[in-house]
């Protein structure tokens, strides 16, 4: 977690250089005549940052409220192929724009339009929707990244390469050890975040290639960065497995032991405030129609704290609006589950009735808690023992419960007592658990 904020903090930092770079090419010695422009650079920037400022104000006073509204109102239709259309809409809609009418580049538009996005609740769910475009850009990223690539440079100029590596592997390295130590982190937090920056980032091939454009960037320089940049990736899981050893290595002298058991503490009691505020020992209850309205009620009844998941987005509203927590999503899709503190709940209860969607979401949850229990609905004996092979501790098949409920009735009516009403549904269910049908159908 700490690393992905730290990776944030980077790419800020870049989206800052990307607005000020176009600015400042002229002083800086570029040649592109598309950044030559009447007056001086201070008037340059200052032009620059008002532009970048009325975005930033249109984003946050109306972005803001109305992208979540508009949002909100096509989750309404049920749609969610209309909904993952809308999210790239407003995406793109937003990077176009930023780039036409403010002169903002297209990256930085789209970084602040994912930012807009962030503010609505269906945040996640869009997250999710947009996951398999996530995973083919990342594919055409690397692609184009690798036939950009001139492996005669490893040849011509390998010291060059070697040094360019060194900056991006142990200079961004250190340098983020010792600011991560300034704050008093753990060191083993260092390290971590000292091992995500061991690479180059998106960013920094968008912002080399603004250089290029701008004229600030030699051909050479390039082919260098995409040299390390390729290096780097190859070798950062090496980095990673490296942690370790780098640890006991410490922990061997005195001096950097001390501060690695005082840095302990401090992470200590940073990772329980952390935990404070989330849920634990919950219930998560997928879905919130008949079924799942009732679970719902019979927990709150028990004063057992629960999230709610749902694909409709009047119940979660209806959900927060008295005061229970709900996530607007479809919990089958990648991402979903982690933001209902899935890994610190009790209970999973799945009462969507479609059991392939079951195993979707089963199949999820093993990944983030495998000893979770899980509890789900079905309306087969076929279906009851494909999510019981699956990991559920228990399929609740409707006709047979529904039985068991009228039988107990029968019996109360016709003049047994509740406990021996009780004693013949349990028999009832251990019979039909074993697979001992107790009448044939014909």
């Amino acid at each position: 977690m700490a690393g992905s904020r730290w990776l944030i903090v980077e790419d800020v930092a870049t989206v800052l250089a990307l607005v000020l770079l176009p600015a400042l090419a002229t002083t800086l010695g570029g040649t592109s005549p598309a950044v030559v422009g009447s007056g001086s650079i201070g008037q340059q920037v200052f032009v620059t940052l008002l532009k970048v400022g009325a975005f930033l104000a249109l984003m946050y006073f109306v972005g803001r409220r109305a992208v979540p509204w508009l949002l909100s109102r096509v989750a309404g239709t049920g749609s969610r192929e209309l909904f993952t259309l809308a999210v790239l809409a407003v995406a793109l809609g937003i990077a176009v724009g930023a780039a036409y009418l403010f002169g903002v580049s297209f990256a930085l538009g789209a970084f602040f339009a994912g930012v807009v996005i962030a503010e609505s609740d269906l945040s996640y769910q869009a997250a999710a929707d947009a996951l398999p475009l996530q995973d083919a850009f990342a594919v055409l990223f690397f692609v184009s990244v690798g036939m950009l690539f001139d492996p005669r440079v490893l040849v011509s100029q390998p010291l060059h390469v070697l040094w360019v590596v060194l900056i991006v592997m142990i200079g961004k390295s250190l340098a983020a050890f010792a600011i991560m130590i300034a704050f008093r982190k753990s060191i083993r937090t260092a390290l971590l975040i000292s091992a995500s920056l061991a690479q180059i980032g998106e960013f920094s091939f968008i912002l080399a290639g603004l250089g290029l454009i701008l004229g600030l960037l030699p051909a050479e320089a390039n082919s260098l960065i995409l040299a390390a940049a390729l290096i780097s990736i190859t070798l950062n899981p090496f980095t990673f497995a490296a942690i370790p050893a780098i640890e006991r290595w410490i922990l061997r002298h005195p001096k950097l032991s001390k501060l690695l058991d005082r840095q302990r503490a401090d992470a200590g009691i940073q990772e329980e405030d952390a935990r404070a505020p989330g849920l634990h020992d919950h219930v998560v209850l997928i879905g919130f129609g008949r079924v799942g309205r009732r679970i719902g009620y019979a927990l709150e009844r028990a004063g057992i704290p629960y999230i709610a998941v749902d694909r409709d987005q009047h119940t979660v509203e209806a959900l927060r609006n008295r005061g229970i927590a709900a996530i607007f999503g479809d919990a089958a899709r990648p991402g979903i589950l982690h933001h209902v503190h899935l890994a610190a709940a009790r209970m999973l209860v799945i009462a969507s009735p479609d059991p392939y969607h079951a195993r979707a979401i089963v199949e999820a949850a093993m990944k983030i808690k495998p000893d979770i229990e899980i509890s789900a609905r079905t309306h087969s004996e076929q279906g009851q023992k494909f999510l019981e092979e699956l990991g559920v501790h228990r399929a609740f098949m409707g006709e047979r419960e529904l039985a068991h409920s009228m039988a107990h009735h029968t019996l109360m009516r016709m003049g047994r007592t509740d406990d021996e009403a009780d004693a013949t549904v349990d028999a009832m269910r251990r019979a039909t658990s074993v697979g001992m049908p107790i009448v044939r159908s014909v």
